[in-house]
């Protein structure tokens, strides 16, 4: 459905102008995803780019083997630049879009990206900012990559999710985060068993409580 101006000036006041809010009243879809939703397929065109309202949704990167890495996460008030990246240059997606929970968002279709950045000062100002969160996301998962072990990472994960739900107990696999980590189930369960036995966290069946 179409987003109200209240519920737009709610949301973007100090963000964009109000010639802006009634543009994205007139062309935006409000919509409610639920947990484990696809917003986006590798190999698809990208015919609207989200905003992010409330709840969160993870950037992966597949591989040919079904692996999936995961690259960062979209939370409220968040778009995602490689998204806008496609849209403006044309290209197909080379990541996937998923719910980590249920979330609501606006999306705004393709052609008003380009047209509202020589239209809208707030609105470039906002891509451009969502660039640099992204770069600095990027930059985070490669040193995380290049100079931490693999049961920091796996630490510096779940606290990465528990921060996206604002949550201290995760409803998740061993498979889900082996699969985000780039390793297997195998590896990703005996290190949440050293965890535990560190107290950092507690396991119980697909929840992991953070202590």
């Amino acid at each position: 459905m179409k987003p109200s101006i209240k519920l737009l000036q709610e949301k973007f006041t100090g963000i964009f102008e109000f010639e802006l809010l009634q543009e994205l009243s007139e062309v935006g879809n409000y919509t409610t995803i639920d947990e484990g939703h696809i917003l986006m397929q590798v190999g698809g065109y990208i015919r609207s780019v989200p905003i992010i309202l409330q709840g969160s949704i993870k950037i992966l990167r597949p591989d040919n083997e079904g692996r999936e890495a995961l690259l960062y996460y979209l939370g409220g008030m968040d778009s995602c630049a490689m998204s806008l990246t496609c849209c403006l240059g044309q290209k197909r997606s080379e990541i996937m879009a998923v719910a980590e929970e249920k979330t609501t968002l606006i999306s705004v279709p393709v052609e008003k990206v380009e047209e509202w950045m020589t239209k809208y000062n707030s609105w470039k100002y906002f891509v451009f900012m969502t660039y640099q969160k992204r770069f600095e996301d990027l930059l985070n998962t490669i040193d995380q990559i290049a100079f931490h072990k693999l049961d920091d990472r796996l630490l510096m994960l779940l606290k990465k999710k528990a921060k996206a739900c604002d949550c201290k107990v995760l409803v998740t696999t061993h498979e889900e985060l082996a699969n985000e980590l780039a390793t297997s189930r195998e590896v990703v369960s005996r290190l949440l068993k050293q965890l535990e036995k560190m107290n950092k966290v507690r396991l119980s069946r697909n929840k992991i409580d953070l202590l």
